[in-house]
């Protein structure tokens, strides 16, 4: 794929989108973008700083009134046209994300663009269908019904590993609910975050409805999350920024929306397809070269299959192809910086001490020297409480441990903080119920790991945090239930104002 457009041109606006229009930062400090496959530098801009929020804020809020009157039919139109423009543009879609996060072109034109369209269209259709209780007179003398109305002006935070479906995530079921939304995406990856919006304007969803302000966390994240005119906040990100979030959501009484951190288990029977297994824990650990809070991290199998199934991932990994995230044959991209190449391979560097590094392990020299890269890497003999089982790694780093029985492998695999996404392989139906039962996370996946849908939700369980992103239940973070309720008695004094004052 060539380059479709000038990334300095097409943003010499500015990097943040406020009103329907570019503009840019007033930190006063430059940031630059940089493609983590060479290591260059392929655009800077102007941070945004406290203004840039606060005028962001204030064009959200000013369109709320329009938005939110308008009908949900009005809102699904526009939505559907914002999906199709999405459609229209896939190509420049896939090169900016793979240009600023270093993912390969066939991931994001295959996974990142058409999954975020089918977002949009699946809340282009679901603006129409806010569910409330039926009307009912349940007491016998009033009649009871529940909206569901908007909320108001949300201020989100998206990550850098997935910044066009992140924003998706985070935009998408906002607006169909008639809020506006003021987006900060990851200050190293906003490209496809402000296309996104003024694909939205293109469209002809009003100014004011989508804005993005591109800034540092401490200044534009936490100034956009302590607000007083953002009603919610949504955040995903790491569980330890996610608390910081919520000192400041709570400090100010907002509704709060977290998806955090994960450390997904990948739990092995001893019944399971080998094959299918092997196949599913390599693409699970290294999709997105393992930046993805529900990738596949602690394998845990069952003892007659750990020996094949360690020699199985080990040699399936040492053919994943490294490379230039435009060429078509790639595999495996780099990670999003060499900062958290370091971190990575810090991990890996510890357990040495404790465990074994049966492949991988190591950054590629030669013609990716200059990138973030860092092979497929498999680590067994852990113990379950050592640092590279319990911390989330965030790299494409696949930790494998035997168990004996079923209680033993269901109890190894929620035995980490966190509880975002599992999955259980075997051929067993009781066996495998079981494990959807008993594993605490919201997401169970049976003999796969990591597909997702526009129509089911997503989010975790204890440290991974609460609320759901995607499906109709997001409607239930971005709306507010309303209890409306009639009196069909025509009675002045009712029996129960006895209880207040005078005798029955």
């Amino acid at each position: 794929m060539g380059n479709s457009f000038q990334v300095q041109d097409r943003f010499a606006d500015g990097a943040q989108y406020i009103g329907g229009r570019l503009r840019p930062g007033t930190s006063g400090r430059r940031h630059d973008v940089v493609n983590p496959a060479t290591g260059r530098t392929v655009y800077t801009y102007e941070l945004a700083g406290t203004a840039d929020v606060d005028a962001a804020v204030a064009a959200a809020r000013a369109a709320f009134p329009g938005w939110s009157g308008a009908t949900p039919a009005e809102r699904s139109e526009a939505m559907h046209r914002f999906a199709a423009v999405l459609a229209a543009q896939a190509g420049d879609f896939a090169y900016a994300e793979s240009l600023q996060c270093g993912k390969p072109v066939k991931l994001s034109t295959e996974f990142d663009v058409p999954g975020t369209v089918d977002n949009a269209s699946f809340f282009a259709g679901a603006a129409r269908h806010l569910e409330g209780r039926s009307a009912a007179e349940y007491d016998g003398d009033h009649t009871s019904y529940v909206r569901r109305e908007a909320i108001g002006v949300i201020g989100s935070i998206a990550p850098w590993n997935y910044p066009l479906q992140m924003a998706a995530w985070k935009v998408l079921p906002a607006v169909a609910a008639g809020n506006t939304i003021v987006l900060k995406p990851a200050e190293i990856t906003p490209l496809t975050s402000l296309m996104f919006a003024q694909a939205a304007t293109e469209a002809g969803i009003p100014d004011g409805v989508i804005n993005i302000v591109t800034g540092a966390g401490k200044d534009a994240g936490e100034h956009l999350v302590g607000h007083p005119d953002v009603v919610m906040t949504s955040f995903t990100g790491s569980t330890a920024v996610g608390k910081r979030v919520a000192e400041i959501a709570t400090s100010t009484v907002k509704r709060l929306h977290l998806e955090l951190g994960g450390k997904a288990p990948f739990v092995v029977f001893d019944d399971a397809d080998l094959e299918a297994a092997v196949n599913g824990a390599v693409a699970g650990s290294l999709i997105n070269t393992g930046q993805d809070c529900t990738a596949a991290t602690r394998a845990y199998v069952q003892r007659p299959l750990y020996d094949a199934f360690v020699q199985g991932v080990a040699e399936l990994m040492e053919t994943v192809r490294l490379g230039d995230p435009f060429a078509p044959d790639t595999d495996l991209g780099p990670l999003i910086s060499h900062a958290q190449r370091d971190r990575v391979a810090g991990f890996v560097e510890r357990a040495r001490a404790y465990a074994t590094v049966v492949t991988g392990g190591e950054a590629p020299g030669g013609e990716l020297a200059d990138g973030a890269y860092y092979r497929p890497t498999l680590i067994a003999d852990a113990a379950q409480d050592s640092e590279i089982v319990q911390s989330e790694i965030f790299g494409p780093v696949l930790v494998v441990l035997p168990f004996d029985t079923d209680d033993e492998g269901i109890a190894l695999a929620n035995d980490t903080p966190y509880g975002l996404a599992a999955s259980a392989w075997s051929r067993d139906l009781y066996r495998a119920g079981r494990a959807t039962r008993e594993i605490k996370a919201g997401c169970v996946w049976i003999n796969d790991h990591i597909p997702i849908l526009s129509e089911m939700p997503h989010g975790g369980y204890k440290a991974s945090g609460f609320g759901k992103d995607m499906s109709s239940y997001s409607f239930e973070e971005y709306t507010q239930v309303k209890h409306v309720m009639y009196d069909n008695t025509a009675v002045a004094r009712k029996d129960w104002h006895r209880t207040i004052f005078g005798d029955r």
